[in-house]
């Protein structure tokens, strides 16, 4: 009996606490959605609770939160207040605006500053935008257009960043799989090249040694 009290009352608190504050019901869901992407990512990869990069998991989290959340919720009050009619013809105008201009602008940020918080340069978060933006673009035009659709025609204004943030649980499994692909690539890269420069320098230290034996022997004799 206790049990069931204690979750209605915690139902309303948090329906209450979320009408209040839609924003911060927004980043309180990027903070569970956007690592539970990153660690499908992993489990796909073959890794499990022993091997999992939880601190991958910290970044996600940091950026879905306090990045994607607040400037998500931005351009929904934004478009709102632009169009606060609630119909097909209005949905599909906002779902366009938005593959022009927020998606872009979402997409590069991703590869950007995810790039920037592993610890990597400047330069080479800017390489990881041009590198890994047209194919995250190309997909994202086919399926956000969509479901935006059905948000900004369907969803009420309070739900839609909860409402965007199911559905971008996939697109963040999406892009995480994009983002550390090449990476594997270029480990492995990596370690090819120095497999060539350990062998390289083995038959250089055995050529030596062959020289060396020689001049012993030329000397013997």
């Amino acid at each position: 009996m206790v049990v069931p009290l204690t979750l209605n009352f915690l139902k309303s608190q948090w329906r209450t606490f979320a009408n209040a504050h839609p924003l911060a019901k927004g980043m309180i869901s990027y903070a569970v959605l956007w690592p539970t992407g990153c660690l499908i990512q992993q489990t796909m990869e073959g890794k499990n609770l022993k091997t999992y990069d939880w601190m991958s998991c910290l970044r996600y989290c940091v950026f879905g939160s306090m990045y994607v959340a607040p400037t998500l919720h931005g351009w929904v009050r934004l478009t709102s207040a632009m169009w606060p009619q609630m119909n097909l013809r209005v949905g599909v105008m906002k779902a366009l605006v938005e593959q022009i201009s927020y998606g872009p602008f979402a997409v590069t940020s991703f590869f950007f500053f995810m790039t920037l918080l592993e610890g990597r340069s400047f330069e080479e978060a800017v390489q990881e935008v041009k590198k890994k933006f047209p194919k995250a673009f190309e997909v994202g035009i086919c399926v956000w257009p969509i479901i935006q659709t059905i948000n900004f025609s369907m969803v009420p204004e309070k739900n839609r960043i909860v409402f965007v943030s199911v559905c971008s649980l996939v697109w963040t499994t999406f892009l995480a799989c994009i983002h550390t692909k090449n990476l594997h690539e270029e480990a492995q890269v990596e370690d090819v090249a120095t497999q060539k420069i350990l062998q390289q320098q083995q038959k250089e230290m055995t050529t030596n040694e062959s020289l060396v034996l020689k001049v012993k022997r030329a000397l013997a004799l």
